[in-house]
């Protein structure tokens, strides 16, 4: 698994000092976790990247990620909405642990939600509407939909995103395999995940635990360039992506 990739592009997001100071939180982008893992079917279960944990792995995933979208952004201290379980370091771990006490705002200065009790009062956090429907990337564009000259388009079906999480950000985890092995492997397992965006007004629109999926193989949802076939870990409609919060 590589370790580099430096600064990418600076995004639609900007770089104003005011937009940086705020920026606290996103989903990451395919094409992001496509770089970074130098294959198109991404990282799957297994986010050490050259570390020795996967905790420590995504982390450091969430770090390199937000400085291609906002030049200065990796100097802040990112971490992954992930739990882990007894059998990690240091583990069991909440992923509400974490992530401090808030705010946070996506790369727009928008409001995602102003402390844990917002960013947990319902199926989606109590922030911007036009930001929790539709969780933003690094760039601070909507997950699902970012325009015709954007990340995605309207056919791309992306919304898993892991967190081996309940709908309180604590482990959900009954064994390990529920978590990828903590996210360090690729095999077996059946990691729990919620939703970057829900799947309609009334199916699926628990953005932190919604349910398990398939696998922890690598591999993308068919609308990706994907199979959308087996147990990979975006075949049910997603890419392995995380959700990523900086804190103080």
């Amino acid at each position: 698994t590589g370790s580099g990739g430096g600064a990418g592009t600076m995004g639609a997001a900007g770089t104003g000092s005011a937009e940086l100071a705020k920026f606290s939180f996103f989903v990451t982008s395919y094409p992001a976790m496509k770089a970074l893992a130098g294959k198109p079917e991404g990282f799957g279960g297994d986010l050490r990247f050259g570390k020795a944990d996967g905790l420590t792995g995504a982390d450091e995933i969430c770090r390199q990620i937000a400085e291609r979208g906002m030049a200065g952004a990796g100097a802040k201290k990112w971490r992954a909405f992930l739990s882990v379980t007894a059998a990690a370091p240091g583990g069991p771990i909440n992923a509400r642990d974490r992530i401090g006490a808030g705010p946070w705002y996506d790369a727009k200065g928008r409001l995602v939600a102003n402390d844990l009790a917002g960013l947990f009062a319902g199926a989606r956090p109590a922030g911007e509407a036009a930001v929790v429907n539709d969780l933003p990337n690094e760039l601070g564009q909507p997950n699902h939909y970012v325009g015709a000259s954007g990340l995605q388009t309207t056919v791309v079906d992306n919304h898993d995103t892991l967190t081996g999480s309940d709908t309180q950000g604590r482990l959900k985890a009954t064994t390990a395999a529920d978590t990828c092995s903590d996210w360090t492997s690729t095999t077996g397992g059946r990691p729990w995940i919620g939703h970057s965006w829900p799947r309609s007004a009334t199916n699926g629109t628990q953005w932190a635990s919604d349910h398990q999926v398939p696998g922890c193989t690598a591999g993308v949802d068919k609308t990706l360039g994907g199979s959308g076939n087996g147990n990979c870990i975006g075949c049910s409609g997603g890419f392995g992506g995380f959700f990523c919060f900086a804190v103080p």
